[in-house]
């Protein structure tokens, strides 16, 4: 029990700490579905035939939900740094009929390693767990096809309205716009695009 609430602490309330692959039952459960609703928070920006990206997917709770939108014709690439992850979000994505249309990815802590273009990324409660938030901006850029998006959702517990502001400076250096603002359950979100001034100049 004592270490159950030593992990609980330091996965709530220290930056940059990667929460271990069986803590993530605590989040990715039916109940969750009262709170964040994937098919509500991400239809918008997803559809038919789409290449989709979800980094730091964890067992699945968006991915699986993600792969439903994308369709027979659409693809979704899962990306964690944690093997046990991948493991459990194929094993559920193969009970929902899903897995066809997902990719599971290791990744590496400081490179996705995703060669392929996409039309829309999401970095759902991750990014605080970034070591080099910077370079994963970069890397995200050119990953993301002309006109795609990007959705970045943090846990108000983690990142307070200042830490955010910091984030969207970085973001806008990189080469990202802000289109929107939308509202999600006890998180801080913003939706990005590239700029297509840094597209022209590279």
């Amino acid at each position: 029990m004592k270490r159950i609430i030593h992990y609980f602490r330091r996965c709530l309330f220290l930056d940059k700490h990667v929460c271990p692959w069986w803590f993530g039952y605590s989040f990715d459960n039916p109940l969750r579905r009262l709170i964040h609703k994937p098919e509500k928070i991400l239809s918008p920006y997803i559809s038919n035939g789409m290449t989709v990206l979800d980094i730091g997917c964890g067992m699945g709770y968006f991915s699986i939900g993600m792969a439903e939108l994308v369709g027979e014709n659409g693809r979704v690439i899962s990306v964690d740094i944690q093997r046990e992850m991948l493991d459990k979000l194929t094993m559920r994505a193969t009970k929902r009929g899903v897995l066809n249309r997902i990719s599971p990815r290791l990744s590496k802590p400081n490179q996705l390693g995703v060669p392929e273009e996409v039309d829309f990324v999401l970095t759902f409660w991750m990014v605080h767990e970034v070591p080099d938030f910077e370079s994963f901006c970069r890397e995200l850029l050119f990953m993301i096809k002309p006109g795609g998006t990007w959705l970045m959702t943090e846990p108000k517990i983690h990142t307070n309205k200042h830490h955010f502001e910091e984030l969207l400076k970085t973001v806008k250096m990189s080469g990202f716009e802000v289109v929107d603002y939308p509202k999600t359950r006890f998180s801080r979100s913003v939706l990005l695009k590239r700029s297509d001034r840094i597209i022209q100049v590279c």
